[in-house]
């Protein structure tokens, strides 16, 4: 099921924060070194497009679509190298991973895993447009309901600083085939 639920976290993240912004996926970061790194959607979100000043203090949000606990610890992703960085997920994985976040093993993992990764992040998971984060968390709907889903923030990411320049990641992001739809 790892599959099936990633391509409907990754459709839903198209269709929900992604459309009609500047975004990648699948950008790889220090592409041609020995340990590249991947995030699965890059997003840039300029204060305008008018003013080259209001493009330069543009942030990057950076989402890593996890399927369950056992891909967060898979050693693939988790590289958050944007102001703003969000762990893409269900609600039942997240209600998995909370212990993990209070203890702090997770932000532990981040940083062994990518010592460069940013620990400002925070969860988006899927819900029904029609469900409040509450009745969610209490009650889970199956996936594979027929209803229209959209993702809230039951982490908030607080931003924070990034250490790569605005050039290096839209040009990691061109080189991924950047999109604006």
């Amino acid at each position: 099921m790892r599959k099936e639920i990633t391509k409907f976290l990754s459709d839903t993240l198209l269709r929900t924060e992604l459309w009609g912004n500047y975004f990648a996926s699948e950008v790889t970061i220090d592409y041609g070194l020995s340990h590249p790194k991947r995030v699965d959607f890059m997003r840039f979100v300029p204060n305008s497009t008018v003013y080259m000043s209001d493009i330069e203090k543009g942030i990057f949000i950076c989402y890593e679509v996890k399927s369950c606990v056992e891909d967060i610890y898979s050693g693939n992703g988790l590289n958050f190298y944007g102001e703003k960085n969000y762990i893409v997920t269900t609600m039942e994985t997240y209600k998995k991973l909370i212990p993990d976040i209070r203890s702090g093993k997770l932000d532990n993992h981040i940083k062994e895993a990518n010592p460069e990764s940013s620990l400002f992040y925070g969860v988006m998971v899927a819900v029904p447009e029609s469900r409040s984060l509450e009745e969610e968390f209490f009650s889970p709907t199956s996936l594979d309901v027929d209803v229209k889903w959209e993702f809230k923030k039951i982490v908030p990411c607080n931003g924070g600083s990034r250490r790569r320049s605005i050039t290096e990641l839209l040009f990691c992001m061109l080189r991924s085939g950047a999109a604006i739809q």
